[in-house]
């Protein structure tokens, strides 16, 4: 990675809510066209390249990334309530490593060291319904032809609540999402810095269909995406991919696997807890597990698209993913870093 010190990008010496507040106005940069044809869950884009959810903050960060040459934009996961995010830090600069699956041990990187890996621990916050849901009309407003925003949602329950309670939240911020403006609405059925009931909501197939079910019926033909984590293996992909393959439009890939990080000293951050591990730690085992969701779709019949997020940083791991069966590539990390990673990538798309 070369990134560029002109651009800016999230203070991860700052706070959540300080980086919301602080997010830059779109680049002024030349963002080279991207042969081929592609398209997000039916809908046609200018190129293969997206961002999950995590980055974009609000609809600032949103356009600023625009500006630079991302197709799909994901708005951070709302909820039907306010959240607040986890105290500091958010984002963790950790030591290179490979991360094949959960339960690692990782240390941070030493200060001034070349990163491309961090822990990522900001607890799914969200702003008030009657904020996001503005912010996302101006979102969609300010998007050009050939880009397309995704909402991502997830459910806030309470202690005790039911199965039904459980969709009727996630349903009603999706019809939300779609009210405002949003061309697609992700569910986010998995996240590994959580403990209460949404954090692992694809490891049942039953739940996770019976979410998506409701979900459909409230937003229509709007493409439905969900967010999912590690399966165990093959066999419990499939039978995910079979649940909710008559209702959902495509699957994003785990974007973080957990690990334990300690400080100086080995002294353990975050009280010990987990977190997900973002960047090159895990680019293999998402690569892999890409390619395992592609043909464990296919075996269940089809109809569903992978959007491969994990790890990428190249134009080389762009084609990468799209080899292991992504319809669609995101990064995260990448962008974070290197904001201009995106027109970079195009260039290096545009000249092979």
């Amino acid at each position: 990675m070369n990134p560029s010190a002109a651009l800016p990008r999230y203070d991860i010496a700052e706070s959540y809510d300080w980086n919301y507040l602080h997010a830059p106005e779109p680049a002024a940069i030349d963002v080279p066209a991207c042969p081929g044809a592609w398209d997000f869950c039916g809908i046609p884009i200018d190129s293969p390249i997206g961002i999950p959810a995590g980055p974009l903050l609000n609809s600032r960060w949103i356009l600023y990334y625009a500006s630079l040459g991302f197709s799909v934009l994901t708005y951070k996961t709302v909820r039907s309530s306010h959240r607040d995010c986890y105290d500091p830090p958010n984002l963790a600069p950790v030591e290179p490593h490979t991360l094949a699956g959960g339960g690692g041990d990782l240390r941070l990187a030493a200060p001034g060291a070349a990163v491309d890996s961090w822990a990522i621990s900001f607890g799914m916050p969200s702003k008030d319904p009657s904020v996001w849901r503005e912010d996302v009309t101006r979102a969609r407003r300010g998007l050009r032809r050939g880009q397309v925003l995704s909402v991502s949602v997830v459910a806030s329950p309470l202690p005790g609540w039911s199965l039904d309670e459980m969709a009727a939240d996630f349903t009603r911020c999706a019809r939300w999402a779609v009210e405002a403006g949003a061309e697609a609405v992700e569910a986010n059925l998995s996240c590994p810095n959580v403990c209460s009931q949404e954090g692992q909501i694809f490891t049942s197939p039953e739940a996770s269909a019976r979410i998506a079910s409701d979900m459909r019926a409230a937003i229509g033909r709007t493409p439905l995406i969900l967010k999912i984590g590690l399966f165990d293996g093959r066999e419990a992909a499939e039978a995910f991919a079979a649940a909710v393959r008559p209702y959902a439009n495509a699957l994003s890939t785990v974007n973080s696997i957990t690990a334990k990080i300690s400080g100086a000293g080995g002294a353990p951050l975050f009280g010990g807890l987990t977190r997900g591990i973002g960047g090159a730690a895990i680019r293999a085992r998402s690569n892999a597990e890409a390619a395992m969701l592609h043909d464990a779709i296919t075996a269940a019949g089809g109809g569903l698209q992978v959007i491969g997020v994990g790890g990428v940083f190249t134009a080389a791991d762009v084609r990468e993913r799209l080899a292991a069966g992504a319809r669609h590539v995101q990064l995260a990390t990448a962008a974070m870093l290197d904001p201009e990673c995106g027109v970079r990538i195009r260039r290096q798309l545009a000249s092979t």
